[in-house]
């Protein structure tokens, strides 16, 4: 059965494993075997929080080594773009030849989000590029998020599915979820 790494920060969120099963049985139902950060069955006892967060980033770099494709929860995450640590994993598949598939529940622009961050508009510096309060520059190319990440998928043959959602319900709504599901069945046959 084709294996699916389910990257994203919801790991985070009060109650990780109820999210996860409901996205492995969502899986289920398109023929694939979900697989949760969680799943590393790590050992974390005894162990000083440096050593146990790079326990955790080995268990979850073996995790996607073990997988066929990725499917990644891209919504903002305390801030105006996607987890860091969900950016290195899609990264870390692309570079190992694997589909990257991602979605974020919300809708809109990056720079949309960078500005509301702000709370001002952006404006364009003498050279006529988009800049943020700080006079820092921000990407202009219409995308819901950073060109690498949109990037990403796009050259895994998807499409970044964006899905506007209650508010509250951003990083457990899995409509969006849905749709990369049905990304996947379609790419990886």
């Amino acid at each position: 059965m084709r294996r699916i790494y389910l990257a994203g920060p919801d790991v985070f969120l009060p109650d990780p494993q109820a999210q996860a099963a409901a996205r492995k049985a969502l899986c289920a139902r398109y023929g694939f075997a979900g697989v949760f950060p969680l799943d590393g069955g790590v050992d974390l006892a005894g162990l000083v929080p440096v050593a146990a967060g790079l326990a955790i980033a080995r268990a979850n770099e073996e995790l996607m080594r073990g997988c066929d494709l990725m499917i990644a929860n891209a919504t903002p995450f305390r801030g105006p773009s996607l987890d860091a640590g969900t950016a290195y994993e899609m990264g870390f598949m692309r570079a190992l030849g694997k589909p990257v598939l991602a979605y974020a529940n919300v809708v809109g622009s990056y720079a949309d989000r960078v500005a509301a961050l702000s709370g001002r508009p952006l404006a364009h510096n003498v050279a006529g590029h988009l800049v943020d309060d700080r006079g820092m520059a921000v990407e202009a190319f219409d995308m819901a998020d950073n060109l690498m990440v949109v990037g990403a998928v796009a050259a895994s043959g998807g499409e970044l599915v964006l899905a506007g959602v209650p508010a509250g319900a951003e990083h457990t709504d899995l409509t969006a979820f849905e749709h990369c599901l049905e990304q996947a069945a379609r790419l990886v046959p």
